[in-house]
């Protein structure tokens, strides 16, 4: 099954609004843990704050993660000013790979 790689970045001064949502998220992503390669919080230069989200995850088709993506509590939130969705190729490391 493809990977894709999520990056969502966070609105300007929205750290309240993440917080609000953390769990929701959390719990929300957890249920797709089967499909999950490796995710996490971005965080800013100096590793202080969360100011986005990371995801390689399973899917068929982009369509698929479209969708996936746009049930995260975050994005219902309205949490992310962008998120960038691409096809993914894992080479190196420890985690699977399409090849």
């Amino acid at each position: 099954m493809p990977l894709f790689l999520v990056n969502a970045r966070d609105k300007a001064n929205s750290n309240e609004l993440r917080l609000t949502n953390r769990q929701a998220h959390l719990q929300w992503a957890g249920d797709f843990s089967h499909k999950i390669a490796m995710a996490g919080p971005v965080l800013s230069d100096d590793g202080g704050a969360m100011i986005g989200s990371t995801f390689v995850i399973e899917f068929d088709t982009k369509a698929e993660v479209e969708a996936w993506a746009a049930e995260d509590p975050y994005a219902k939130a309205g949490l992310f000013d962008r998120t960038e969705i691409i096809p993914f190729l894992w080479l190196i490391g420890d985690g699977p790979k399409n090849a």
